[in-house]
């Protein structure tokens, strides 16, 4: 099984979401479905950025330094 960390961007206010989880694609979509309460109504989302990993301990791992920048634009420097 393959596992991912993401970041996606509101088309509408330019918010960024950074995620994990194992399908991708079923994940962005539920997201632009509004089926997630943090990015509910404030898609549609576009993918920014991906990356695969072979366990999720790893994809979390990102995930949680991600989400630990103070300036989530500084993520996308990175």
């Amino acid at each position: 099984m393959e596992f991912y960390t993401y970041v996606l961007q509101s088309e509408s206010s330019g918010t960024l979401y950074i995620g994990s989880t194992n399908n991708l694609e079923a994940r962005i979509t539920r997201h632009n479905r509004d089926l997630n309460t943090y990015t509910k109504g404030k898609g549609p989302w576009n993918l920014l950025f991906n990356s695969k990993f072979s366990t999720r301990s790893e994809a979390v791992q990102l995930e949680r330094f991600l989400k630990s920048k103070k300036s989530k634009t500084r993520v996308l420097a990175w």
